[in-house]
């Protein structure tokens, strides 16, 4: 099983010395929050690009992909009213797409819950109706990229848009689509779900494409009361193949500390190591 860590804990730090910091620390990849590197990633060159994906790669990491994918962008929603902010968003996911490409990645998190709940009087059904579509739009471009854009279930306290994983799961099977799938992060199933995220992540195991590991206190694997022991059981049982990428929201004392407690706490949790 593969471990990466988020960036976005480390800050304005250079990113070479992020990407030695947390090979060092014994990760084997790192995802990225594009905001950490620009407001819009249109406005990334290709040089840049070529150096982002080449510091990691001398570090001896692999760039598992982006979350955080609209954060602090402007203008930017999945399923608003207003037809013109969603082909904004369609075409962003678009140049995220090949933003997420150009560094060697391969996975895309829809989180962003500020880009995403209800506007307004809309109905839940209608913004419904309007992510599938603005998602649908980028989905050409998502597979010529071979870019895999996943939804995240987040928990009510975020947005009142796909919470649990089921609810993720309709969103799937409604867009039918090799490059769409569902991202289980544990913060969120810990106040989500009602039942054991092992059976979650069972339950899902034909559309989980990507992994979060946090823990229910928003710090990082070990630092709380989520035991990941039976959470990677269970991903082994399924034989998932894909990254678990650590993903704090509290980094105490700082980000290189809690890098390398919570990769050594995941490795100790490993069935049979």
């Amino acid at each position: 099983m593969r471990f990466a860590f988020c960036n976005e804990g480390f800050g304005e730090a250079a990113w070479p010395v992020v990407c030695r910091t947390i090979a060092e620390a014994g990760y084997d990849g790192v995802e990225i929050a594009p905001f950490t590197f620009a407001q819009s990633v249109q406005s990334i060159p290709s040089h840049r690009r070529a150096e982002i994906q080449s510091a990691a790669q001398e570090a001896g990491l692999e760039i598992v992909g982006l979350h955080w994918i609209l954060a602090e962008t402007e203008g930017l929603h999945v399923g608003h009213p207003d037809a013109s902010v969603r082909r904004r968003t369609r075409d962003y996911l678009c140049h995220l797409a090949d933003f997420c490409a150009d560094l060697g990645g391969r996975v895309m998190v829809l989180g962003s819950p500020n880009q995403r709940g209800q506007v307004g009087p809309a109905s839940g059904e209608d913004t419904w109706r309007w992510a599938v579509e603005t998602l649908e739009g980028a989905l050409d471009t998502l597979a010529e990229r071979q870019v895999m854009l996943c939804i995240e279930p987040l928990c009510t306290e975020e947005t009142e848009f796909i919470n649990t994983a089921e609810e993720g799961r309709r969103m799937v099977d409604e867009l039918g689509h090799p490059s769409f799938g569902l991202m289980l992060d544990v913060h969120a199933m810990a106040l989500a779900e009602s039942r054991p995220m092992e059976d979650v992540i069972k339950e899902q195991h034909e559309v989980l494409a990507h992994v979060h590991a946090n823990d229910a206190n928003r710090q990082g694997p070990g630092c709380g009361e989520v035991d990941f022991h039976p959470i990677l059981k269970a991903l082994r049982h399924i034989g998932y193949d894909g990254y678990v990428s650590v993903e704090p929201f509290e980094f105490d004392p700082d980000a290189e500390t809690v890098a390398r407690r919570c990769v050594r706490y995941l490795r100790d949790c490993l069935p049979g190591e």
